[in-house]
């Protein structure tokens, strides 16, 4: 089954603009169908998930090309079959406006499949075929418009990708030679007996290898590809900045570090303070620039910059602590972001207006546009009661568990980010719902909250967002399981 599930959104995105729809009411119900039955046999596979692995193929000595449901599966596999019918759903009043439908849906729905290659993979061979291949099927996406300013960006992010997918490589070459197998194996698969006196070689190589992913989880300096693909169609943008592209990079650091080369092996060392001081600049660079952002969907796109290494963070402390911090931001943020963006892309589609001083009044007139994203702005910040402060919360209390001094810093590093983002995200809201004195209403009459296609899914976030603030203790508990390798 799980190859089926990967399959299934791969064949229908390139049956799309083969099948003659004679409306496009039936290709939207051909996708919705599609992308919720998908999901529905996702959440099968990972609740009657079984230890065994499947392999499609098999290659010289260990290296083979294999699917398997474990722990980190459910967590990042879930995430995306959750929020994918939602996203699919937005995407079709947004595209009311936007030309090659099929093209575009085509290599949306692809991009469904290969996600879930990443998290089903079994070892780091499929996970790095499947992370290259994901950057293949999402630059058509980021060049949909083919404006120049498209083209641009989509070279930037396929070069950006390519040279990490380069540097990833390295590390995959150095575990194939240093360690037991390629499986991912809690702990780390690398053979002491092997590495001898290599240890700073390969310590190095972790480093590159870590860069290399950390391109596509936007990480200082590789991180200037994330702002310029905001040219792309809001549903393609919250997909690369909440769950597919950006998701991706975090989970195959954690993949690098957990289940490769082991915390063991790197904990202590002098990788771990050099990658923990690039996060820690990477969290405060981050929710800097989104401040002077005026660009609505880049100011957002730095923000997403400085939260991913919030998931960094927790994953470069190498505790059982760090890992559940570390899962928890990772569900938690792409339900904020992907719903903050979806707002964004309401008002955009709304209004044709893309920056923050053009957003007066808005709020008035797009009520429930501007009240789902003002949750989303207050979870991003980490109001208590919202789902932002509970992994902001255990990604500080970890931090004093680890008792790492860089760590210690890091939870200044998230006071200062939360009042940044209070900052660059509250601006907003107040611009939406309290305009200056002398702005004249008039100018917006004709505004007015988008169709159903775009406020339910919207509305289903904030459900998210408030419902995992209240009460997150059974998903935190599971996350506690993943890290400490029961699943």
């Amino acid at each position: 089954m799980i190859m089926l599930v990967i399959l299934i959104p791969m064949i229908a995105g390139v049956l799309i603009p083969l099948i003659p729809f004679k409306k496009r009411t039936q290709m939207e119900v051909f996708l919705e169908g599609i992308v919720i039955l998908n999901s529905l046999l996702v959440w099968y596979l990972l609740l009657h998930r079984t230890e065994s692995i499947f392999t499609l193929a098999n290659f010289t000595g260990n290296l083979s090309i294999s699917f398997r449901a474990d722990g980190m599966s459910m967590v990042f596999g879930g995430l995306v079959s959750a929020l994918w019918p939602f996203a699919t759903l937005y995407a079709f009043e947004y595209m009311t406006k936007e030309e090659h439908e099929k093209v575009f849906f085509m290599f949306y729905t692809m991009t469904y499949g290969v996600t879930l290659g990443i998290s089903m993979a079994a070892n780091l061979l499929t996970m790095y075929f499947f992370y290259e291949l994901l950057t293949l099927v999402t630059v058509p996406l980021v060049m949909h418009t083919l404006t120049r300013e498209a083209i641009l960006a989509s070279r930037k992010y396929l070069y950006y990708s390519l040279g990490g997918a380069a540097f990833a490589f390295i590390g995959l070459i150095f575990v194939i030679i240093y360690g037991t197998s390629t499986n991912f194996v809690f702990g780390g698969v690398l053979d002491s007996e092997k590495i001898g006196t290599r240890t700073n070689v390969l310590l190095l190589v972790y480093v590159i290898a870590f860069m290399g992913f950390g391109v596509k989880a936007a990480l200082c300096p590789f991180n200037s590809w994330l702002p310029r693909a905001g040219v792309a169609p809001t549903p393609v943008t919250a997909l690369l900045h909440a769950v597919a592209v950006v998701k991706s990079g975090a989970f195959a650091i954690i993949r690098l570090t957990y289940y490769s080369f082991g915390i063991e092996f790197v904990r202590g060392t002098w990788a771990q303070n050099v990658l923990m001081a690039i996060v820690l600049f990477t969290i405060i660079y981050g929710c800097s620039r989104a401040l002077k952002e005026t660009h609505l969907k880049r100011r957002l796109a730095y923000s997403t910059i400085s939260n991913l290494s919030y998931i960094l963070f927790g994953v470069v402390m190498m505790t059982p602590a760090g890992l559940v911090g570390a899962l928890s931001h990772l569900v938690f943020h792409a339900v904020m972001k992907i719903c903050s963006f979806f707002c964004a892309g309401a008002v955009m589609h709304q209004t044709d207006r893309v920056y923050v001083h053009e957003l007066n009044g808005m709020g008035r007139k797009m009520p429930c546009v501007f009240g789902i994203f003002t949750v989303s702005s207050l979870g991003l910040m980490g109001v208590p009661g919202l789902a932002g402060f509970i992994s902001k919360w255990n990604l500080a209390a970890a931090a004093v568990e680890s008792g790492n001094r860089m760590a210690v810093v890091g939870i200044g590093c998230l006071l200062v980010s939360a009042l940044l983002t209070a900052m660059y995200m509250l601006t907003i809201v107040i611009r939406g719902f309290f305009p200056e004195n002398d702005f004249d209403m008039d100018t917006i009459k004709d505004v007015k909250d988008p169709d159903w296609k775009m406020l339910l899914p919207l509305f289903v976030f904030s459900f998210f967002i408030i419902a995992f603030g209240l009460d997150s203790s059974r998903i935190v508990e599971f996350f506690g399981n993943v890290a400490a390798g029961v699943y």
